[in-house]
């Protein structure tokens, strides 16, 4: 524990750091030069409070990785990311197409690919192991090097996650907060002894997933209760797009990441699947996301944001403790059966709005 402490406190100290002094800066400067955002826009009454806090989130990642980790280990996680967060920017000045967002993603997941981060193989219980190497190596299907399947299921996993993270968003506090637990989660199995026989071969994906979650807390203190700022599009695509690569880079820890994030996938899943269904495109916007419920039927910000916090920190938890797949999926089974029942009961009950 005191090697950790001194391996990585000083790290997670910096990370936190700056990201607080940027998120603060961009407070005090970001109204000055009309980055605000338009809740007329949303039909909320309220004033407009610095948006765009991405720009921040970002910057301070930056910086952060540039003091701590070699360029050349990371060079095109910042592209693909820069890339994301660009678009995001795009898309909350201009509000860009929802295909060129799309596209965007998906060359950022190419980008990835490019890089050598890939899903070797998904371990799923009952079929078991989908070895997508090894069935390129009989078809001789390849995509910029890496196995044609690894590399199409690696950018859907991505934009999946990606997406997922900027659908929460709807509540001030969910991202950030979610980010941080996740992060610290990935952290945790990284530097866990008996996953990793030497867990100082895992010192980029630790240090990556500290900095993430410390980025994540210090936005948190200005995104909740009351927000002071918005991190937008540009923030959570970033959030998103960090912890897909993260589960990747930590030895495609898959289900470790679909267990913590289950709230917001399974989010995505049943907004997306709603809209489709009722012949809508899956990308136009509306007020039916788990929170947007939540709080129809009496809930406050807050205690909406604390019960999903709540939720995903004991999935946190459970993917540390349970080390198996068997025992995740069998998790991620319990959590679906939960978002089901709680999805009936909130559509039963009447709002209180």
């Amino acid at each position: 524990m005191q090697n950790l402490i001194s391996q990585y406190g000083i790290l997670a100290l910096v990370a936190f750091l700056i990201t607080f002094v940027m998120v603060k800066a961009a407070v005090q400067f970001f109204p000055q030069w009309g980055l605000m955002d338009r809740p007329h826009l949303y039909g909320k009454v309220r004033k407009a409070i610095p948006y765009y806090g991405g720009l921040a989130i970002f910057a301070s990642f930056l910086i952060v990785v540039g003091i701590f980790l070699p360029f050349e280990d990371v060079k095109y996680l910042l592209l693909a990311s820069g890339m994301v967060v660009l678009v995001g920017f795009l898309d909350d000045k201009y509000n860009v197409s929802p295909w060129l967002r799309l596209l965007v993603q998906f060359l950022a997941g190419l980008v990835l690919v490019f890089a050598g981060v890939f899903i070797f193989s998904v371990n799923l219980p009952i079929l078991g192991v989908v070895d997508f190497v090894g069935f390129s190596h009989v078809t001789g299907w390849y995509l910029l090097g890496a196995p044609l399947l690894s590399a199409l299921f690696t950018i859907f996993w991505v934009m999946t996650i990606l997406n997922s993270m900027n659908f929460v968003d709807g509540v001030s506090g969910l991202s950030s907060g979610v980010t941080f637990i996740a992060g610290m989660t990935i952290f945790a199995l990284s530097v866990h002894p008996s996953i990793h026989e030497d867990p100082s071969s895992q010192f980029l994906v630790a240090s990556l997933s500290l900095i993430l979650a410390m980025i994540a807390l210090a936005f948190f203190i200005f995104d909740f209760p009351k927000p002071k700022i918005l991190m937008g599009d540009s923030g959570s695509t970033f959030f998103g797009l960090m912890i897909a690569v993260l589960a990747i880079l930590s030895g495609g820890k898959i289900a470790t990441a679909f267990l913590v994030l289950g709230l917001p996938i399974l989010d995505l899943l049943w907004v997306v699947g709603r809209r489709l269904m009722a012949g809508r495109k899956p990308w136009q916007g509306d007020l039916k996301h788990l929170h947007h419920r939540l709080l129809d039927v009496g809930f406050s910000e807050k205690k909406v944001v604390t019960l999903y916090l709540l939720v995903t920190g004991f999935l946190g938890f459970s993917a540390i403790t349970f080390v198996s797949t068997e025992q995740k999926f069998f998790m991620i089974v319990g959590l679906g059966f939960f978002m089901l029942i709680l999805a009936m009961a909130l559509v039963l009950i009447p709002r209180k709005k």
